[in-house]
């Protein structure tokens, strides 16, 4: 009876154990596999992303936040997220694998961190 005791107070201090390290684990978070273009159809900046990403066979979901309220939204809470002024937007907004970012400078430079 008492190595019966021993043994059971035993396995639940394993228990305890294995339960406090993996509660001590940080969780993984892993970073989407797919590019997220949020602007408008219209938009010939826009319109030269998509394409370009076609081009090299790199995945992307485009948004159009025109006529998506919920894209719209969710592209404002990234940016806000991500400390990017909302004042002199410019479209495309792009989610590169969790890293935003905005076409407010270099329309080139933007394009080659889309592939890069």
């Amino acid at each position: 009876m008492r190595k019966l005791v021993i043994l059971l107070l035993l396995f639940m201090l394993h228990l305890n154990v294995n339960a406090q390290t993996i509660s001590k684990l940080e969780p993984v978070i892993e970073k989407p596999k797919t590019i997220i273009i949020y602007g408008s159809p219209d938009c010939h900046y826009c319109i030269a992303s998509k394409n370009l990403l076609i081009e090299n066979k790199i995945p992307f979901v485009f948004f159009d936040i025109d006529s998506n309220k919920d894209a719209l939204n969710e592209m404002l809470a990234k940016l806000k997220k991500a400390n990017i002024s909302l004042n002199n937007l410019g479209i495309p907004v792009v989610d590169k694998y969790g890293e935003i970012f905005t076409n407010n400078a270099n329309f080139d430079d933007f394009l080659k961190k889309l592939i890069h």
